[in-house]
C-alpha cells in the first residue's frame, strides 16, 4: 500500500515547484505559452516514445476496447444529465469530460504494478493509448464547445499535431520500427520534459486559483461521476463479462485514476475556466488517496 501512495505523491513535487515558481514570479510566467509549447511540441514526443518503445500487440486490444465502451456510455449519460443541471457552457462541457479523462499512464501504470505486479504492463500501455485518442478527441471537442461552435471544436481535434503523431506512431509500431540510440534518447528527452512541464503548468494554475471562484455544484457533481458514477457503471459492466479477473481489475482499476492534469492543458488551451478545472484535478488527486483502497477491495467481486 505504501508504494501506491508513493506513486500519487512523488508527482507533486514538479507541481510545488510550479506552484512556487508563479508565486515568486508572478506575471512574467505566461501561463499560455506553457500551454502551446507542451501541447503543440513536447507532448508529440511523448506520443512517440510512449507509443514505440514497446511493440502494440493487437491481442491485448480486447481490454482497452471495454474501457473505451465505458468511457463512452459514461459520456453519453453525463451529457444528457449535466444539460439539466449546469446552463453556463464551459460549466457544461467540464461536467460532461472532465471525469472520463483520468491519469492512467504516469499514475495508472505504477499502481497497477503495485497491485497486480509487471504482467499489467502491457494492458495498462495499450489502455493507456485508447485513453491517448480519448483525450484528444471527446475531450478536446467537448473543452472546445466551452468557447466555440461544434463545427469549430471538431476542426480543433483535427488540428492538433499529438493526434496525428499517435496515428503516425501505431502504424511505425505494426511495422515493427523501434527507435534506438540517438532518436530513442531524443524521444525520452521530450517525452520528460513534457510530463514535468505538464505538471509544471499544473501548479501554476493552481496558484492562480480561488475556492471562492469554484461552483461547488460542479464540483460535487465531477467528483461523484468520478468515484460513484462511474465505478458502479464499470462493475456492472465488467461482472457480466467473461474475462481474466486480473484484465477487470487492471480494467476497473485504470478507470479509477483521479482526473489528469491533461484536464489543465486542455481547459487553458480552450480558456475553458482552467482555474476551476485545476482545483477540480488537485481535489481528485486527494479524494482518490482513499477511494483507492476501497476499489482494491471490491476487485474481489469482480
Amino acid at each position: 500500500m505504501s508504494s501506491i501512495i508513493f506513486s500519487v505523491l512523488s508527482i507533486y513535487t514538479f507541481i510545488l515547484l510550479g506552484f512556487i515558481a508563479k508565486m515568486s514570479f508572478k506575471e512574467q510566467i505566461d501561463d499560455k505559452t506553457i500551454t502551446l509549447i507542451n501541447v503543440y511540441f513536447l507532448q508529440v514526443f511523448l506520443t512517440f516514445w510512449g507509443l514505440l518503445i514497446k511493440p502494440i500487440n493487437i491481442s491485448l486490444l480486447f481490454a482497452p476496447s471495454i474501457y473505451f465502451g465505458i468511457v463512452f456510455l459514461v459520456v453519453i449519460v453525463s451529457a444528457f444529465v449535466a444539460k439539466l443541471l449546469f446552463e453556463d457552457k464551459k460549466e457544461y462541457s467540464i461536467a460532461t469530460v472532465a471525469a472520463i479523462i483520468g491519469n492512467t499512464g504516469n499514475l495508472g501504470i505504477p499502481i497497477n504494478i503495485a497491485i497486480f505486479g509487471t504482467e499489467s504492463i502491457p494492458y495498462t500501455t495499450v489502455i493507456n493509448l485508447v485513453n491517448v485518442f480519448v483525450v484528444y478527441t471527446i475531450g478536446v471537442f467537448y473543452y472546445s464547445r466551452g468557447s466555440f461552435d461544434t463545427q469549430t471544436s471538431l476542426k480543433n481535434i483535427v488540428k492538433l499535431p499529438i493526434l496525428w503523431a499517435a496515428i503516425l506512431a501505431i502504424t511505425l509500431s505494426s511495422y515493427g520500427y523501434r527507435p534506438d540510440g540517438a532518436i530513442l534518447n531524443m524521444l525520452m528527452m521530450g517525452a520528460y520534459a513534457s510530463m514535468t512541464m505538464q505538471l509544471f503548468l499544473f501548479g501554476i494554475y493552481l496558484y492562480g486559483s480561488k475556492i471562492k471562484e469554484v461552483s461547488y455544484t460542479l464540483v460535487v457533481w465531477v467528483l461523484s461521476f468520478k468515484f460513484i458514477v462511474l465505478p458502479l457503471i464499470a462493475f456492472l459492466v465488467l461482472i457480466n463479462l467473461e474475462l481474466d479477473k486480473m484484465v477487470k481489475g487492471i480494467i476497473f482499476i485504470e478507470l479509477m485514476m483521479p482526473l489528469a492534469v491533461a484536464n489543465v492543458n486542455l481547459a487553458s488551451l480552450y480558456n475553458c475556466k482552467p482555474k476551476l478545472v485545476t482545483i477540480l484535478v488537485f481535489i481528485s488527486s486527494f479524494v482518490f488517496l482513499g477511494i483507492i483502497f476501497l476499489a482494491i477491495n471490491i476487485l474481489e467481486y469482480l
